[in-house]
């Protein structure tokens, strides 16, 4: 594995910066704290390019990247929807195709599961869901979203989901959701992970963080894995930690996701992201 040897990979050779929002930047208080702005900043006046990468809407992660004065564009639905605020231009919109989305349901709606999970169907940055939900709730508040209620989600489906979102309060549900998906679909089909505990999410197979920060690197930018650092708290981070340079894992990150990092740093409510870039940046 790349870790071992990118401890020595030369802080100096980071040309880019790319950070997940909740429970990296963003801890319970929802807002950047002012160390992490200064943190930011102070990579920014080294001419590092610094850029968002998260699993939340495009539109509920804007302003998070406008506090950030991000030139760059802006990689949400786990890097499904990757758009340019500055220009508007859409670089890359992948979708779960109808027909997956359908499948999904089915499973979501089987009378043992039905009354215990909140299912989110996004679809062109709006959210659309079966009812509103206690769960559902708390998200939209956080998220700064108001949820679009159809009753049945399949009445949505003239257009594909850029994501698929399974909400529920106990763990080892969504455990076993996800456990029991990844034996029925492989990855070619659809790409399913954990943001938080309490959220399952699928997306298109060849959608995923890792492939989103090499997409903006490599495809956008003309630069290399060695030229790029990023932080992230949870499974959905884990190939954009493994795809970087140097790979940061929070302190309040899954023990499985701090094994493949670079470096652990402390967890988001000590700024843990500002005194990685301070470690390795700064």
């Amino acid at each position: 594995m790349h870790k071992a040897s990118a401890t020595n990979s030369a802080a100096t050779d980071i040309k880019l910066l790319v950070v997940d929002i909740d429970g990296t930047i963003v801890g319970e208080s929802n807002n950047l704290t002012s160390k992490v702005l200064q943190a930011i900043a102070a990579v920014k006046a080294k001419k590092i390019q610094v850029a968002i990468a998260t699993g939340r809407m495009y539109r509920s992660a804007l302003r998070f990247h406008q506090q950030l004065n991000s030139t760059l564009p802006l990689l949400a639905y786990q890097g499904a929807w990757i758009q340019d605020p500055i220009t508007q231009k859409i670089h890359r919109h992948l979708t779960v195709s109808r027909e997956m989305a359908e499948k999904l349901l089915d499973y979501f709606e089987q009378p043992e599961l039905r009354s215990l999970l909140s299912v989110h169907f996004y679809i062109n940055d709006e959210l659309y869901v079966r009812e509103l939900t206690r769960e559902t709730e708390i998200y939209a508040e956080r998220s700064g979203i108001v949820p679009i209620v159809v009753g049945d989600l399949r009445t949505c489906l003239s257009n594909e989901p850029t994501k698929i979102l399974a909400l529920c309060d106990d763990i080892d549900i969504i455990k076993d959701l996800l456990g029991n998906l990844r034996r029925q679909y492989t990855p070619a089909e659809l790409y399913l992970t954990t943001s938080v505990a309490t959220f399952f999410e699928a997306t298109n197979p060849l959608v995923n963080k890792g492939t989103a920060v090499r997409y903006l690197a490599e495809e956008m930018l003309g630069l290399q894995r060695t030229n790029v650092m990023t932080i992230g708290d949870n499974f959905n981070d884990l190939e954009m930690l493994e795809y970087a340079g140097i790979g940061v894992a929070m302190g309040n990150a899954p023990a499985e996701v701090q094994a493949i990092a670079t470096w652990v740093a402390p967890s988001v409510e000590q700024d843990g992201a500002a005194r990685a870039i301070e470690k390795f940046l700064l």
